[in-house]
């Protein structure tokens, strides 16, 4: 990794002391004057910078153990001082490269790769830190790799010392010529790999850019926001209860939840800044952020369901927030910044992104389709509603579920407040279900359920009829298992085994 990686990560081992520090002396401000006056203040100064060296010291350890390098199948990391790890990211089995450049790595010109791979929690690879060039180079040969591209024999190696070069002794397979032979350890091999890592030399792919998220339309919509309206009522409630009660008390007990509320709304924006999405032969490039710019690629196919959502106060200028599952990602607040397709769109770009995830959709009048399953209700668009006793579980919404299956994917609709629209490719289906609670039972209505890789989209279509249900459980079972006997290849740009 670069020299500087150990500085951008010791740093968060001093901030972290002194936040715990701070929250323990807060409750007494007069003991810590009283530790601060005189020569105490040299003690506490003392203190920081031995642990600031604590904690820049095992980062330049860590990252002097720190080694990785790149075959045609697999990226290895090596890691840990005390404990020593070593992973492994097939290409095969790659969901997402993502180079993400915090506000301080960007200051330095530097970049972190995270490689996202279908298998579990915690199964990423993260490359922290690389020059912001090489990261962008390496992104682009491993997707190439992942696609079933082959490096070119005989391809030179870089130069030694330069950037993408290795120490001499460094095995070809490494340094970008041949792959690694069976049983072979690649880091073994590469003891000294340079700050850029190894290279194959593949050109980046061209793009067209889709759409692009307008600034204005990304603040407008932030403030048309549920969040927002949560907090003018909670602002209002507590002021009147102050003016009520002639106490100004609960008003600070407000000012802890306001801060939760205005992070959140600064985490859309922050997350949403400058969002733009590209199609190119590696996939789908999504590029966003203010203080924390992203560039995520997915490849093709990995998509594994789409979720389109409207709140109520989305509702006049008709737009709409769409979230993705992709295997590796799973959940958390960083997920949930890389799980979003189109953070406030139009119609037209809702259906241009779900486009980009499913050209086929599977009928005539894909458009039709999409808007019936945006604002339609009852059988409008092909649609198979709940049936009317459904109204005494969901007596607001009943009338929005319904589900259709076209020849690619299954689409289900749901929500009259907020709108839900979710599709799930046949081919991604990982297992269904059948779920019937007792007032279910008793009015002969069941829940489908589609069960994704772990993310923001949860499948479900609630209150069907129950033999209608049953029937789809089976159809749909036969279907997932025809469209993955005929989905194309994990190595998309391969065309022979």
């Amino acid at each position: 990794m670069h020299p500087v990686t150990p500085a951008l990560k010791g740093w968060k081992v001093l901030v972290g002391v002194i936040a715990v520090v701070g929250y323990q002396v807060a409750d007494d401000v007069r003991t810590a004057s009283e530790l601060l006056g005189g020569k105490g203040w040299l003690l506490v100064l003392g203190a920081v910078a031995l642990v600031a060296l604590v904690g820049f010291g095992y980062s330049a350890i860590a990252w002097r153990m720190t080694r990785y390098a790149v075959t045609d199948e697999a990226v290895h990391l090596r890691t840990g001082v005390l404990f020593r790890q070593q992973r492994q990211a097939r290409l095969d089995r790659l969901q997402a490269v993502d180079v993400v450049q915090p506000l301080l790595a960007r200051l330095f010109g530097l970049a972190d790769l995270r490689l996202e791979v279908a298998g579990g929690s915690g199964s990423a690879v993260s490359l922290a830190y690389l020059r912001e060039p090489d990261a962008q180079a390496l992104r682009s040969d491993l997707l190439a790799l992942a696609a079933g591209l082959r490096r070119p024999a005989g391809a030179p190696a870089p130069a030694a010392g330069a950037p993408g070069s290795v120490d001499d002794g460094a095995a070809p397979g490494a340094a970008g010529l041949d792959p690694q032979g069976p049983g072979t350890d690649p880091l073994s091999a590469v003891p000294g790999a340079t700050a850029a890592g190894p290279r194959a030399g593949f050109e980046e792919a061209p793009e067209r850019e889709v759409y692009a998220v307008p600034m204005p339309r990304l603040l407008v919509s932030t403030l048309r926001s549920a969040t927002v309206a949560g907090l003018v009522l909670l602002v209002a409630a507590f002021v009147v209860g102050a003016i009520l009660a002639r106490d100004v008390g609960p008003l600070f007990v407000l000012f802890p939840a306001a801060l939760g509320f205005v992070g959140t709304l600064w985490g859309r924006i922050n997350g949403g800044a400058g969002f733009r999405a590209a199609l190119s032969p590696d996939g789908i490039r999504l590029r966003h952020g203010l203080t924390e710019q992203r560039a995520q690629t997915v490849p093709p196919g990995r998509v594994q369901a789409v979720r389109l959502s409207q709140g109520l106060w989305w509702r006049g200028p008709d737009w709409w927030r769409i979230e993705i599952n992709v295997a590796g990602y799973g959940t958390g607040d960083d997920a949930a910044r890389a799980t979003v397709l189109h953070p406030v769109a139009t119609r037209d770009e809702a259906a241009a992104a779900l486009w980009l995830v499913l050209p086929d959709l599977g009928v005539e009048d894909p458009r039709a389709v999409v808007d019936a399953a945006m604002s339609g209700r009852d059988d409008e668009g092909g649609f198979t509603p709940a049936p009317r006793q459904a109204r005494w579980l969901d007596p607001v919404a009943w009338r929005r579920q319904g589900v259709r299956v076209t020849r690619t994917a299954l689409v289900a609709r749901s929500g009259r407040l907020v709108r839900h629209v979710v599709v799930v490719p046949h081919e991604r289906t990982q297992s269904l279900g059948l779920e019937q609670g007792p007032l279910q039972r008793r009015l002969g209505v069941a829940s489908f359920v589609v069960h994704s890789t772990p993310g923001p989209v949860r499948p479900r279509v609630d209150h069907l009829d129950g033999l209608v249900a049953a029937a789809l459980l089976d159809e749909q079972s036969e279907r997932a298992r025809t469209a993955r006997a005929a989905a194309g290849p994990e190595l998309w740009m391969r065309s022979t085994p």
